[in-house]
C-alpha cells in the first residue's frame, strides 16, 4: 500500500478488531509472555487468540518477506504496525530470539535452505531457540571461546560448554559459536552453527541467581553430533555472523528501557505514598526523581525511533546498538530502584502474600544483570567511545 495514512487507518482498525482486551493490559508475570516451542502452552485463550490471528497476518514478523512467513511490510509500514500497537497496549503475541537475534543473521547469511528450514518455524513459534555465546572464560572476551567442533566426516563433533545461556532447559534449538580451528588467531577459526537441544549429548543445567529465579543456565555439549550443512555463513568466518547478531541482540535488550512497561512509575508511586491537595505525589523529591526518568525514558524512546530511520535510509551506524543497549539497560535499572524507593520498607518483602511473592525486590535484584547480559555496559561504552566518538586512545 502506497499511502502510509491509509495503512494506518488500516492496521488501527484491524488491531481494534482483533486484539483482546486482555492482550492490552500491561504484563504482570512471566506467563504473560508467550514464547513459542515445541512444547509449547498458552496462558489464557485470549493469548492464544492473539497469538494466531498475529501470526496469520504475518504480523509476528511484520518486516520478513511472505515466503518465510513474515508480513512482507516495508520499513515505514512497519514501523506504523508497532506505533498502532503501541498506542492500544497491545503485547507481543510471540517473543523470540529467533526473531529478535537469528532471524536477522540468516536473512543476511543464510543459504536459501537454511532460511527455508527455519524462517517460517520462527515466525510461527513452532521452535523456541536459545544462544551458545558465553563461556566460563569466553564472557566479555568472547572471542576467547574455547568449545570445540572437530570434522567429521560430513559432520563436526562438538565438545565443551557454555554458560549464561537463556532459556536453555526450555530451549528446542540452539545458535552457537564453536572453534572450528583451534590452530588460527582467536577471532578467526570460529564457525557459527545451527542444532537441535535434543541431541545426544546436549545436556543443560539451571544456574541460580541472588533474586531466587533465573532464566539462565550451563549447557554442556558431550561429542554432540552436527551436520556441517548446519553452519551459517562461511566455515572459520562465523566471528562475522556473531557480530552482525550481536547488533541485533543489543537493540533488543535496550527496549527493556522503553516506555510501555507496566503502569506509569508515577501510578504506582502514588498507591505507596500518596498524593496533595493538587494531585500530585506527596514526596518532592521521589517526584522529581520520576519526573526525570521520564524525559529520559522519552529520550530513549526517541532515539529508538531515530535508529529505525536511519536503518530505513542506510545510513545506520553498526555501533550505534551498542549505545542504545548501554542507555537502555541502565534506564531500566533506575525505573526499578525508584520503584524500591516508592515501595519503601514494604518493597523489602520477599515471600509474604502483600508483596505476591516478594515479586518487585526480585524483579530490582535481576535488573542487576541487565548491564552484564549482551555485552556489559563498560564493553558497550568502549565500542562508543572507540567506534562512534573516535576518543584518542580509545
Amino acid at each position: 500500500m502506497s499511502d502510509p495514512e491509509s495503512f494506518r487507518h488500516q492496521t488501527r482498525a484491524w488491531l481494534e478488531t482483533n486484539c483482546p482486551p486482555e492482550m492490552r493490559r500491561p504484563m504482570t508475570s512471566e506467563d504473560d509472555t508467550f514464547w513459542g516451542g515445541r512444547s509449547t502452552k498458552f496462558s489464557s485463550e485470549p493469548q492464544r487468540v492473539w497469538f494466531e490471528r498475529m501470526r496469520d497476518k504475518g504480523w509476528t514478523v511484520p518486516h520478513w518477506p511472505r515466503e518465510y512467513g513474515g508480513g512482507g511490510l516495508d520499513p515505514e509500514q512497519t514501523k506504523i504496525v508497532r506505533q498502532e500497537m503501541a498506542a492500544i497496549g497491545a503485547r507481543q503475541p510471540l517473543v523470540s530470539f529467533g526473531i529478535s537475534m537469528l532471524g536477522p543473521a540468516l536473512l543476511k547469511y543464510g543459504t536459501d535452505a537454511q532460511k527455508q528450514e527455519h524462517l517460517p518455524k520462527i515466525a510461527a513459534g513452532l521452535i523456541r531457540w536459545c544462544q551458545g555465546y558465553s563461556e566460563p572464560n569466553a564472557g566479555s572476551d568472547l572471542a576467547s571461546l574455547q568449545t570445540r567442533a572437530d570434522s567429521d566426516g560430513d559432520d563436526f563433533i562438538i565438545n565443551g560448554q557454555k554458560i549464561w545461556t537463556s532459556y536453555a532447559n526450555h530451549a528446542d534449538w540452539i545458535f552457537c559459536l564453536v572453534r572450528t580451528d583451534p590452530t588460527a588467531k582467536k577471532h578467526d577459526g570460529i564457525s557459527f552453527i545451527l542444532f537441535d537441544m535434543a541431541s545426544k549429548g546436549v545436556s543443560t543445567k539451571p544456574i541460580l541467581l541472588i533474586s531466587g529465579r533465573s532464566p539462565f543456565c550451563e549447557t554442556f555439549f558431550d561429542s554432540v553430533r552436527v551436520p556441517k550443512a548446519n553452519v551459517v555463513g562461511t566455515v572459520n568466518r562465523g566471528w562475522d555472523v556473531a557480530k552482525y547478531l550481536l547488533q541485533h541482540e543489543r537493540a533488543m535488550i535496550s527496549g527493556m528501557g522503553e516506555r510501555g512497561v507496566g503502569r506509569p512509575l508515577g501510578q504506582v508511586a502514588a498507591d505507596a505514598v500518596g498524593t496533595d491537595e493538587q494531585g500530585r505525589l506527596e514526596d518532592p523529591m521521589l517526584r522529581c526523581e520520576i519526573a526525570t526518568f521520564e524525559i529520559d525514558e522519552a529520550a530513549l524512546a526517541c532515539a529508538a525511533e531515530r535508529a529505525v530511520d536511519l536503518a530505513k535510509a542506510g545510513q545506520a551506524h553498526p555501533a550505534f546498538s551498542s549505545a542504545m543497549k548501554y542507555y537502555g539497560t541502565e534506564l531500566n535499572k533506575r525505573r526499578y530502584e525508584i520503584l524500591m524507593s516508592a515501595g519503601g520498607i514494604d518493597a523489602l518483602e520477599w515471600e509474604s502474600e502483600r508483596s505476591k511473592g516478594g515479586a518487585r525486590p526480585r524483579a530490582w535484584l535481576r535488573t542487576k544483570a541487565n548491564s552484564i547480559e549482551g555485552g556489559t555496559s563498560e564493553v558497550m561504552l568502549g565500542i562508543v567511545a572507540k567506534r562512534i566518538i573516535d576518543l584518542p586512545g580509545a
